[in-house]
């Protein structure tokens, strides 16, 4: 993810954030003073109702439930609008209002992951569909609108729109997923648990940042120990075993063409750690689907002096960043 948009996304986060903890300190003092007892029914039942509305921008980023409009002011030709969900969530897209001209190279497109560089997140290979399904086409669609639901917590909508006036109202709604999988994170701290059960399926938790990984559990249906030793903390074989943990360094969001840092296939009890100095770090969860496997782990952005320099830990174009 390039700098800019990482910017953006973060920006676009802290407003949420600070809008957030201003309706609750509103809520909180008018609570104590006894204001919401003049509220009506009628009044109480229409601040549950409320959608969040805005227009939406030619490049976008969307992290909240709502209706986005888009108008064209001008011809607009390379337009997109990255949605991004908690972890536990995936994201149902609807359009609406659509009016655009299809035959004269209109087009509005929604893809299930993201797109950046060129690249697809999830890959090819850890992605359930094949990338043709990914694509909902609004102009080869039937239906008078066109409806996705991602399979993880990121979406996109690519748009083309020649003549000023048109558009179209994008609806952004998010689902509990009881099972995540392919999670892009928002933040460049927290922690987090993959569980897999009995599904021949991988898996990756992606931070786009250098990072401090701490691996704090790993149970594998393969394992042969409850301990982890830390000169066994990375080899390579693991991806035999049918069952494994990786972890991925790289400056791209595509795990596939991302360097492997370390493979764990071994239970671990205790704490293992390792730092990335990448653009984007990944824990990546293969599973066999003949057993329950589970990971739980910690991360933390690295400071500009953590960062690894070239070759540590013997590995071989090891990322840095500058």
């Amino acid at each position: 993810m390039s700098v800019a948009l990482r910017t953006q996304l973060f920006l676009f986060l802290i407003s949420v954030s600070l809008r957030m903890g201003l309706a609750r300190y509103i809520e909180d003092n008018e609570a104590s003073d006894g204001l919401y007892s003049l509220l009506s029914l009628a009044q109480k039942r229409e601040s549950e109702d409320f959608i969040f509305r805005r227009p939406l921008r030619c490049l976008d980023m969307l992290a909240t439930d709502g209706l986005f409009t888009f108008v064209a002011s001008k011809p607009q030709l390379a337009c997109a609008a990255f949605i991004i969900a908690e972890p536990s969530e995936v994201i149902s897209l609807e359009l609406s209002d659509v009016s655009i001209d299809c035959s004269a190279g209109d087009f509005i497109k929604i893809f299930d992951g993201w797109v950046l560089k060129g690249e697809k997140f999830p890959s090819n290979q850890d992605h359930p569909l094949p990338l043709y399904e990914r694509y909902t086409d609004y102009c080869s669609s039937t239906a008078p609108g066109a409806t996705s639901r991602s399979s993880q917590n990121v979406a996109m909508i690519f748009f083309r729109i020649h003549s000023p006036a048109s558009g179209f109202t994008l609806a952004v709604k998010k689902l509990y997923n009881p099972f995540p999988c392919n999670i892009m994170s928002q933040s460049p701290e927290g922690s987090f648990t993959m569980v897999m059960p009995h599904q021949r399926k991988n898996c990756s938790f992606s931070i786009i940042y250098p990072v401090e990984i701490r691996l704090t559990e790993l149970s594998l249906g393969q394992a042969k120990s409850n301990e982890l030793s830390p000169q066994r903390l990375a080899w390579s074989g693991c991806s035999g075993s049918g069952d494994y943990v990786e972890l991925l360094g790289g400056n791209g969001v595509d795990t596939s063409k991302m360097f492997p840092v370390a493979d764990l296939c071994f239970s671990l009890s205790g704490l293992a750690q390792m730092k990335i100095g990448c653009d984007n770090s990944v824990v990546r969860l293969v599973s066999s689907g003949n057993y329950i496997n589970r990971v739980s782990f910690q991360y933390r952005l690295l400071e500009h002096n953590e960062l690894p320099k070239a070759r540590e830990n013997s590995l071989e174009n090891f990322c840095t960043v500058e």
